[in-house]
């Protein structure tokens, strides 16, 4: 007699839309983090105009996103609850092998991943208004420079925000790019690309009560 085998279904994780937009994000940001700190090792090119568009492309990626989001999807489910802080102190035990018992699976997206996207958020947040500002010391198509808009120590501060969130940018990628890239990650990286993880990967590392879905 011979077995069966089992069917592997896939099922959504990200929608069409939601993988463009990641990824024109992900070309902006390495856009932007590439005119701003090539010039300062020395690669000499005309990086001003390269870096403001991609800002600005940049904003409306990220406003469609959050528009996207509200009205569209359920925002809730990237929210940092008590019981992501309860199973992230479990899941830490059990990794320090303080607990035996193993941690509880996590809904469609875990506490790591929530607060990688909160980091993510306040981060190019910071730089995009502090960016939009400095637009006002620069020349576009839309206005002519005006260096004097604000005073000196204003300025300074919009630097330093702008500046530091640059840095982290650069951290905060580094370690998104290594843990997608983790052999046991891989499956996350591909559902970016794809849009789908199979069944046995859902009932793996999700909670099916936590995130219902729908196979293809």
């Amino acid at each position: 007699m011979v077995d069966k085998v089992p069917v592997v279904s896939k099922i959504v994780r990200h929608a069409l839309l939601d993988r463009l937009l990641h990824w024109a994000t992900a070309v902006c940001v390495l856009v932007l983090l590439a005119t701003a700190f090539l010039p300062i090792l020395g690669i000499e090119f005309a990086w001003v105009t390269i870096h403001w568009v991609a800002g600005i492309l940049l904003g409306f990626s990220v406003g469609i996103h959050v528009i996207r989001s509200i009205f569209w999807k359920d925002f809730r489910t990237m929210w940092i609850g008590l019981r992501d802080l309860r199973d992230g102190v479990r899941v830490l035990k059990w990794s320090l092998r303080v607990e035996n018992r193993q941690p509880p699976l996590p809904a469609k997206y875990s506490l790591a991943q929530k607060s990688i996207h909160l980091f993510f958020t306040v981060v190019i947040l910071t730089t995009l208004i502090t960016g939009v500002l400095m637009l006002v010391k620069i020349d576009t198509p839309w206005w002519e420079r005006d260096p004097y808009w604000l005073s000196e120590n204003t300025w300074g501060v919009i630097y330093i925000l702008h500046d530091f969130a640059a840095l982290l940018l650069v951290i905060m990628v580094m370690m998104h790019i290594y843990f997608a890239l983790r052999p046991e990650k891989l499956f996350f990286a591909r559902s970016m690309i794809l849009g789908w993880i199979t069944s046995e990967e859902h009932a793996a590392h999700h909670d099916p009560e936590r995130w219902r879905t729908e196979s293809e």
